[in-house]
């Protein structure tokens, strides 16, 4: 059943970590695992877990303490860094600074690893640097200096210098840092659209766990002491995300795969209608410490349906009307007591 999955990368009890003289700190236990051609691949875990040192290692960036990595059944170590940069490109989150450079030049040095051996570009090698300039709609930043430019707008530079590279391996480290929402998105659908259609295989790291959750075909899971692979409803299933989330602040809900803060519970009331505004009414309740009650309660809520645009608030015989949700929590509050 799956003989259609073509493993391009394979992680054979690698350890990874630092090196200092005779000194070895390994971060984990032995890593056992692998990526398919055409996968996005997410790599989530908590500040210093290991996220970027294993993205490091798999670019050669930085040499495994033990183990082995291989790419399409060869030994990393049997790559020159030429052959490997023509198949295994990388981003990192620091920020890069260079002067008298422009947007255009550095997205052209991705091409490095194909050119020949005076480094001279090519009219294909031009179609595919403007091509990685449009699909980050960067176009019209092609003639600006790079020290010009935001912090977002060197980080999808930086993404397009790495669709200009055209390798067939992908390794982003956070590739969303730093980018607004809608940029993030657009960034999103971009890698979404690059294995599922080009057969890349994209490799990020990534706090941003809706987004792993959502679009991701499996899941890089890195613990305190290992590593956990899957597609991310399997991790769901088996509540692995739990250990993320293992904090006297914050409740994580393996069901949808949201996070909430614990806040001091105010109690319980009942919600009365159907529709959208039931779900986000649910939501500015739970945010303001009330769980929703499958019981009558006294008060209750009824949402706006029909013609009624208020929500009202049902106490006793008196009914508050309010325009909006914020206006209801604000009138929660003035309870005098909890419900």
């Amino acid at each position: 059943m799956m003989e259609n999955i073509k493993e391009i990368l394979n992680l054979d009890s690698l350890k990874i970590g630092y090196q200092s003289g005779k000194s070895k700190k390994v971060l984990l236990p032995p890593i056992t695992s692998s990526a398919g051609r055409g996968e996005l691949i997410a790599v989530i875990g908590r500040n210093g877990v290991g996220k970027s040192t294993l993205l490091r290692t798999l670019t050669g960036l930085q040499l495994p303490l033990g183990g082995n990595i291989f790419y399409y059944g060869k030994k990393i170590s049997g790559y020159s860094k030429m052959e490997l940069a023509q198949k295994v490109g990388f981003i990192s989150t620091e920020v890069v600074k260079v002067s008298n450079m422009k947007v255009y030049d550095l997205v052209a040095l991705g091409r490095f690893p194909h050119t020949n051996w005076i480094g001279k570009i090519e009219s294909d090698d031009r179609s595919k640097i403007n091509d990685a300039l449009a699909k980050t709609s960067m176009q019209t930043f092609s003639m600006k200096f790079v020290s010009r430019l935001s912090d977002g707008e060197r980080q999808k530079v930086m993404i397009a210098r790495l669709l200009a590279q055209d390798a067939s391996i992908m390794i982003m480290d956070e590739p969303t840092a730093f980018i607004d929402i809608t940029g993030k998105y657009e960034i999103l659908q971009l890698m979404h659209t690059l294995t599922h259609t080009s057969d890349k295989t994209i490799i990020f790291s990534t706090h941003d766990l809706q987004m792993a959750i959502n679009q991701s075909d499996k899941v890089w899971l890195i613990l305190e002491n290992e590593l956990i692979e899957g597609a991310p409803e399997d991790l769901m299933i088996a509540g692995a995300f739990d250990h993320l989330f293992d904090s006297s602040v914050v409740d994580f809900n393996s069901e949808d795969g949201t996070f909430s803060f614990r806040n001091n519970t105010k109690g319980s009331i009942y919600i009365e209608g159907k529709g959208h505004k039931r779900h986000w009414t649910e939501k500015a309740i739970s945010r303001a410490g009330f769980h929703v009650s499958k019981e009558k309660t006294n008060p209750y809520i009824i949402i706006p349906s029909g013609n009624n645009n208020f929500w009202k608030l049902s106490v006793g015989s008196y009914t508050y009307e309010c325009t909006s949700l914020y206006e209801l929590i604000k009138c929660l509050d003035r309870m005098p007591q909890s419900i």
